[in-house]
């Protein structure tokens, strides 16, 4: 459908596309509707630039028909706030995060919005081997590595494009042994807002070394919007049957069991609140949920139905369809209230959940897992979906 540009929207488009390249002090602005808090923020553009190890950081504004919008900052590949529409027809935030590149440099949570790598979740004592090498990561989660390392995908500058309104292009060459890592690692995230209000995350990596990878994004999603209270009666549907047991560090402890029976089973739509506090060995040793589910393979949009959730208070739900082997469930256990949201919020307990599209964690160590090696001349390609409807 063709459609008109009011000479407001089309230069704020425009200078969001020149923003890419060139950045300038431009008062590229992101009006913030929350309909439970009814909280307006405004994302100013000029916040997001800085030079960071000698690198330029931006704010980029993907918009479509429907006025969805997603804003991304290049510093670790973020997405700082995804506008999605209400039973209501009124805009809310459902993703937490800064509104300013200082907010997420200063978080005491590094990961927020953040694009992760070289490999999501935990790989145990930061060790692993491959044909018969060792190699030793960076360890910054206990004894093991969590999400790359110590300086993670999540704290570098990306080169950023913008092809047209609705696309984000980030392209980084991870350095042979970065935190640990074999190979010069050539890596192409496109994130694009089409107008069937989906968020399309588009990974691509190759190597001149053996190597593991494992790309995903933490997003922290309140489907209810950014500061309007815990996140324990959105109702959640993972189409897993099995999920991935850890120890006390959380760690695989090598095998996947079921859910029937257990506080995990998310195979129809339950309250995320409604179990967590049960007597469970593994709810107290990830102080909640922070598990990998098995997929189980259910298809929709040529694609693995991940899950489904609800807001209860914003009637939006979030649809996840992904070529992922697992989805980490994160319900938010480690949010201290350190850190204030762009909406004035603080970072409370369980005020925001992450379901991150992945490999297993630990993989390089769990030969029965699915492979996370990617050799030389290989091309390791994986994308996911999350789809908003009301």
């Amino acid at each position: 459908m063709k459609q008109t540009l009011k000479p407001g929207l089309a230069a704020m488009l425009l200078l969001a596309i020149t923003a890419c390249n060139e950045p300038k002090k431009v008062n590229l602005s992101a009006t913030v509707t929350d309909s439970v808090t009814t909280t307006t923020v405004q994302l100013d553009s000029t916040k997001f630039q800085k030079e960071i190890d000698g690198k330029k950081t931006n704010l980029y504004v993907l918009k479509n028909k429907n006025n969805m919008q997603a804003a991304f900052t290049n510093y670790g590949g973020r997405l700082v706030s995804l506008l999605v529409p209400d039973k209501n027809g009124k805009l809310v935030d459902v993703v937490v995060g800064f509104d300013s590149v200082d907010g997420f440099v200063n978080s005491t949570e590094p990961y927020f919005g953040a694009t992760i790598g070289r490999y999501g979740n935990r790989i145990a004592k930061g060790k692993f081997s491959l044909d018969g090498k060792p190699y030793t990561l960076a360890t910054n989660n206990g004894q093991n590595t969590l999400h790359g390392g110590k300086k993670g995908f999540q704290a570098v500058v990306w080169d950023a494009a913008m092809p047209n309104s609705q696309t984000l292009e980030l392209t980084y060459l991870s350095k042979d042994m970065e935190e640990g890592y074999p190979g010069n690692l050539k890596v192409k995230v496109t994130y694009s807002l089409n107008d069937e209000n989906e968020l399309k995350m588009d990974y691509e990596a190759t190597t001149d070394k053996k190597t593991v990878v494992n790309l995903t994004n933490h997003a922290f999603f309140n489907l209810n919007g950014e500061g309007s209270g815990d996140i324990l009666n959105h109702d959640l549907q993972v189409f897993a049957d099995l999920y991935t047991p850890v120890d006390t560090t959380l760690i695989p402890l090598g095998k996947n069991v079921t859910v029937k029976g257990t506080p995990f089973d998310f195979t129809t739509a339950t309250t995320i609140g409604k179990r967590i506090e049960e007597a469970n060995d593994q709810l107290k040793a990830g102080k909640g949920y922070d598990h990998n589910f098995v997929l189980n393979g259910t298809k929709a949009l040529g694609m693995t139905h991940a899950a489904t959730v609800k807001g209860d208070k914003s009637g939006i739900v979030m649809d996840i369809y992904t070529q992922e082997p697992g989805l980490q469930f994160y319900s938010g256990n480690f949010m201290q209230s350190k850190n204030v949201f762009k909406g004035g919020a603080k970072d409370d307990f369980r005020t925001a959940i992450a379901l991150e599209t992945q490999h297993f964690p630990d993989s390089p160590n769990q030969p029965a897992f699915p492979s996370t090696v990617l050799n030389p001349g290989q091309v390791y390609k994986t994308n996911s979906i999350y789809k908003f409807n009301k």
